[in-house]
């Protein structure tokens, strides 16, 4: 099995935890539904009890009769331990019992799932003793590229306890610290504020100080990301607006003069960080653009009915409508701010690929 073999396989498992969101209301018809399949797709026999073992036994000190869901047995040994919930099942604090299992097992790995949600965890920091926090977590209905790299080496054929250890610390460590700034940026705590005060303020740090350089250190924050987005794409930008402008033949551009309509450079900006956004998941010759009297429209297939983006320049307010079930508004100041929601918008455009 190659791995545009398996993403096909994880896209199809994907579109199934949407379809059955509502329907899946016990453990055992989301282990049905969606898990077998999940881990039919990495190529274990789910319908042999000597490979994927239901029920296996994990008694934990004087704890008898401790069974996890399922255990992944290679070459006669306990590789993977893999504990279950229902699809509604967030999962927070539900990893005790893997905990215990993992202790009473060789098992090298441990996996916590809903079905849609898999927390991968090892023993990154102590010998045999199950991490508290897990080195990979998957949520399939909102896949990224690069997870599914990771869940590719899981594949039985690809299955390397030392390969996936070896990349478990970076990928925990990370992870964690992605997470930490994320919740900074968003909401700075006055520990962090204190820090950066250390290096920028030399007065006393009050707190009437440090509730007053929260909003300061945010707007750096998004300053400094809005200014690296930018960095990334203007080359691709000036490449693309250069070509819309000179490139008649482009069957992707519809200027609209004939009725007084002008396309400003705004507008063909706000188009290119479209397709920049797009184009991993639809052919940039399948985005087209449509500039109307009151707002700036990105479709695909030149299809009104398949708009993903409506963009708004007015004189007072920038934003832009997402073609999703709320139309969700969202405001921004530069073109190059649409990047940040990109998730989003190629979660409407999904639908579209062939």
């Amino acid at each position: 099995m190659d791995k545009t073999e398996f993403t096909t396989k994880l896209k199809k498992i994907s579109e199934q935890v949407d379809q059955f969101a509502d329907k899946l209301n016990t453990e055992e018809a989301t282990k049905n539904a969606l898990i077998m399949p999940f881990f039919a797709a990495l190529n274990y026999n789910v319908f042999d009890p000597t490979e994927f073992v239901p029920e296996f036994t994990a008694d934990f000190g004087s704890k008898k009769g401790e069974r996890v869901d399922y255990a992944i047995v290679l070459n006669d040994e306990v590789q993977i331990l893999i504990e279950t919930k229902e699809l509604s099942d967030d999962l927070s604090k539900r990893d005790s019992q893997l905990f215990r299992y993992f202790t009473a097992t060789k098992a090298k790995f441990g996996i916590l799932t809903n079905g849609d949600t898999y927390k991968f965890y090892t023993d990154l920091e102590s010998p045999n003793v199950m991490d508290k926090t897990p080195f990979l977590t998957v949520k399939l209905s909102t896949i990224k590229d690069s997870q599914i790299a990771e869940l590719f080496k899981f594949a039985k054929e690809n299955f390397n306890v030392e390969n996936i250890t070896n990349s478990a610390s970076d990928l925990k460590y990370v992870g964690l610290v992605k997470s930490y700034f994320n919740k900074e940026i968003q909401s700075p705590d006055d520990e962090f504020v204190r820090l950066i005060l250390t290096y920028i303020y030399d007065g006393m740090k009050t707190q009437a100080v440090i509730d007053s350089f929260k909003p300061v250190i945010q707007k750096g924050f998004s300053q400094i990301i809005s200014e690296t987005v930018n960095s990334k794409l203007s080359s691709a930008l000036d490449r693309t607006i250069d070509e819309s402008s000179t490139d008649d033949d482009n069957p992707s551009i519809k200027k609209e003069t004939d009725d007084g309509i002008i396309t400003t450079p705004e507008e063909l900006e706000s188009y290119t960080v479209a397709k920049v956004v797009l184009k991993d998941i639809i052919d940039p010759k399948r985005v087209y653009y449509r500039d109307n009297r009151t707002y700036f429209n990105v479709l695909i297939d030149d299809s009104n009915r398949k708009w993903i983006i409506r963009i708004y320049f007015n004189k007072t307010r920038h934003f832009f409508i997402l073609h999703d079930d709320d139309n969700t508004e969202i405001d921004f100041d530069d073109p190059t701010d649409i990047y940040n929601y990109a998730d989003q918008i190629k979660s409407i455009a999904d639908q579209y690929k062939v």
